[in-house]
């Protein structure tokens, strides 16, 4: 199971790393998935990513305190508002316009509705 955990690991990073650079390509869930393998195959991996500059802040906020930045949210909401324009555009489905405004908004209430960090 560790050996399964950190090719997990390692897939959930890669796949982070190039959402970083691809738009529609979410970063911080793969991040969080790969944070979870290696905190089961190979603590110390996991460390490293808690111990990052760019990503272990949030990863480390979400660990102890469930907390999303207020950036990360407007971000996060605004590339789910875009997202959803372009949907819209690109298609002329009715059902898919509604089950993705369900989706989508589901999406969007539950990072709303997560804390803030504490200071």
């Amino acid at each position: 199971m560790r050996r399964l955990h950190l090719c997990l690991g390692y897939l959930s990073v890669s796949l982070g790393a190039l959402g970083v650079v691809l738009p529609l390509l979410p970063t911080t869930p793969f991040l969080l998935l790969a944070v979870w393998c290696f905190a089961r195959s190979n603590p110390a991996l996991a460390d490293r990513l808690y111990g990052h500059p760019c990503f272990g802040p949030a990863l480390s906020q979400w660990r102890d305190q469930g907390a999303i930045s207020v950036r990360a949210k407007s971000y996060a909401v605004a590339a789910l508002g875009l997202s959803y324009a372009f949907c819209l555009w690109l298609t002329r489905s009715g059902i898919l316009a509604v089950a993705l405004a369900f989706v989508m908004g589901g999406v969007a209430l539950y990072l709303l509705t997560r804390p803030s960090p504490r200071e």
